[in-house]
């Protein structure tokens, strides 16, 4: 039987932080004069006192929790933080609807970052910091699930770094102590790209939001027109690399820290990753150079950071690239499925599936041509185990189905093809904009209707908890025991 337990503490606890997260836009609002703080400061008691009286109710009364029970701390952790980060959107001056308001919240904490608020560039101080926040706190969250939760869970092939991160690795001897020395490297980079920024030309508030967002991988800016309202090509670039270094595993970072400098270039998920980008970039760039006449290094610029912003699932933009012809559009929307590195701010499918759907093919392959040959497939120069490529086997095709049911169930709430094919990518990749007039990069999801919003609400949390966290929860058998 389930203890609920342990899943009402957990949840308290990351309540709790959410509180305390609240009082700093409250402060901000404050010194602004804007009202608006007392909503966070209102929102932050209300979530604080449930949170500590969550906490005080179960701290005693349980010892560990068991393979299910994490699947459920997992859900319904994610789930509460993201009503809990609607509360004060709901409240404040924008007077954004529940829906809305929960969409926007959603969005924040899974990195997707697709928007619904419209005037971004003369939006409240509070809103646009805690905006900031929410894809901060879930860019660290990511990180820490990937490396401490998934493994555990084995899902969608997660399990293969689960000796790589604790059993065998010689960065830091325990599960806490990693999840420490990763969140004190991810705040470190972060003040280190809002120092850049702010050196660059932007305010320092600019500095800070944006430095959150790109590292988080969540795209949120403060302006409509996002990065394209910065026209120092400097910030572009910057931007470019923050991105990157956020989709790049976190726990390489702390080898490279130690000493251990090869790893992170002899890593073949991250070599693949950057190969993947280069030739990506490339390619667009000479599309831009040869079809509208762009000079090379501004083709280079703009190719290079919607790539990598699209590719990433960061969702910026500096550009309508849906104005550039369907060979790039085509391209684009391909990547955003792709993702990043695994233990990584990224959603996507990732880089590490991908890989071990190409092994297990040239495996199968071989082993057509040559019967009784012997053929296994490899990652990072060891063998693939064979629940491993299953598990990646069968999230490609929940991935593919979910994606199909949630474009079908937008054209069932009236979108246009376009908007309703993109709408569902975006929503299960985490990527943030979609493609054409309506949610394209210079587009909004306002104008949507209410059910297509939940929908596209439940599609981000579906991608960003990797598809079989929730899924499993679907079976009477996962309640039965």
């Amino acid at each position: 039987m389930i203890q609920f337990r342990p899943v009402v503490f957990v949840t308290g606890i990351l309540l709790s932080i959410m509180a305390i997260a609240m009082i700093i836009p409250a402060v901000v609002d404050a010194a602004a004069g804007h009202p608006d703080w007392r909503v966070f400061a209102t929102s932050s008691a209300l979530s604080l006192s449930i949170g500590i009286a969550m906490v005080l109710a179960t701290n005693a009364s349980w010892h560990r929790f068991s393979l299910r029970e994490a699947f459920v701390i997992t859900n319904v952790a994610w789930l509460t933080i993201a009503v809990a980060g609607a509360i004060p959107l709901a409240f404040s001056e924008l007077e954004l609807s529940i829906t809305d308001a929960f969409f926007e919240s959603m969005s924040g904490i899974t990195t997707t970052g697709s928007t619904i608020i419209v005037g971004l560039d003369s939006s409240p101080p509070g809103i646009l910091l805690w905006r900031g926040i929410l894809q901060w706190l879930g860019g660290i969250g990511i990180i820490v699930m990937a490396v401490a939760i998934l493994p555990m869970l084995q899902v969608g092939g997660m399990q293969m770094f689960r000796v790589e991160a604790f059993e065998a690795d010689k960065v830091l001897p325990k599960a806490a102590q990693i999840a420490a020395a990763i969140s004190i490297f991810y705040v470190f980079i972060t003040i280190a790209a809002a120092v850049i920024l702010s050196l660059l030309g932007m305010s320092g508030f600019d500095a800070v939001v944006h430095a959150m967002t790109s590292i988080a991988t969540g795209g949120f800016s403060n302006y409509d027109s996002s990065i394209a309202h910065f026209k120092n090509p400097m910030i572009h670039w910057a931007i470019c690399l923050f991105m990157v270094l956020g989709s790049i595993p976190f726990i390489l970072y702390l080898r490279v820290i130690r000493g251990d400098l090869t790893s992170l270039l002899q890593d073949s998920q991250v070599k693949t990753f950057l190969i993947i980008l280069a030739v990506s970039i490339l390619t667009v760039a000479l599309w831009l150079w040869y079809i509208d006449e762009m000079s090379l290094g501004t083709s280079l610029r703009l190719s290079a950071f919607n790539v990598i912003s699209v590719m990433t699932g960061t969702g910026y933009s500096s550009a309508d690239y849906g104005q550039w012809g369907g060979f790039a559009l085509a391209l684009m929307f391909i990547l955003m499925f792709v993702g990043g590195c695994a233990g990584s701010t990224t959603c996507g499918i990732k880089i590490f599936r991908l890989q071990v759907l190409y092994a297990t093919t040239q495996a199968q392959l071989n082993r057509l041509i040559q019967p009784n040959g012997i053929f296994f497939p490899n990652y990072n120069n060891n063998p693939i185990p064979e629940s491993v490529s299953n598990s990646v086997m069968s999230f490609f095709f929940l991935f593919a189905v979910s994606f199909v049911f949630l474009a079908v169930g937008l054209g069932a709430f009236g979108l246009d093809f376009i908007t309703a094919v993109s709408g569902a990518a975006t929503a299960i990749a985490n990527v943030g904009p979609g493609l054409g007039d309506v949610i394209g990069p210079v587009g909004n999801f306002k104008t949507l209707p209410d059910g297509a919003k939940w929908l596209m609400a439940a599609g981000m949390l579906l991608g960003r908890l990797e598809l079989f966290t929730i899924l499993v929860m679907v079976l009477p058998r996962f309640w039965r025991g």
